[in-house]
């Protein structure tokens, strides 16, 4: 295996000498780096996008005592998002509520997420003869029970009702009902066990 990856590589790309900077060039282009007004712009846009994604939605949403919130997570229509207590929330996921109580997501007590995890009550409709963005939003409420564990990538979809004690996989797509204590998996997922209590 070593000599055909060997043979793959092209010798000229392997005698090419690495490009260096001198000290007074790192230098200069340091000090341009600073005034360069691009990167003030993208900076701008930076902390816009934070704000409008997680310090403002926040604010709106109702938390319990004592949650673990990662910086990294985004919301959307905070006040319709309700959170229980002790909830963790970890890094880059997206809780995105629906414009109405109606389609609001509500979760227990004791959460648990894991990184990367959507859970979102709104969706576009895809009917021919319109683009996908020029048609309604179709909004549902997503519920979730106390003691829920969801883990790394999964999502759950518009109008999802998970119970208590539930486990869900990482990557499982959850749409509909998912009894109390249930183990599931898969996209769509299904139940592939019970959770055993103590």
């Amino acid at each position: 295996m070593t000599s055909m990856l060997q043979a793959d590589i092209d010798p000229q790309f392997l005698e090419r000498p690495k490009k260096t900077l001198n000290k007074g060039k790192r230098r200069i282009r340091g000090a341009l780096s600073v005034i360069d007004i691009r990167a003030w712009a993208h900076l701008f846009r930076l902390v816009n996008y934070y704000n409008n994604t997680h310090v403002t939605p926040r604010r709106e949403i109702r938390f319990g005592p004592d949650p673990a919130i990662s910086p990294t997570a985004s919301f959307a229509n905070g006040f319709y998002i309700h959170i229980g207590a002790r909830a963790h929330i970890g890094a880059h996921c997206y809780l995105w509520a629906g414009r109405s109580a109606q389609s609001g997501i509500t979760i227990g007590d004791d959460l648990l997420l894991g990184p990367n995890v959507v859970i979102t009550s709104t969706s576009y409709r895809y009917n021919a003869g319109a683009p996908v963005t020029k048609q309604p939003m179709r909004e549902s409420p997503v519920k979730i029970g106390n003691d829920v564990w969801v883990g790394a990538n999964a999502v759950i979809l518009p109008g999802a009702q998970i119970g208590n004690s539930a486990i869900i996989a990482a990557g499982a797509v959850i749409r509909g009902d998912v009894p109390a204590g249930a183990i599931m998996a898969g996209v769509p997922a299904r139940e592939i066990g019970h959770r055993q209590s103590d």
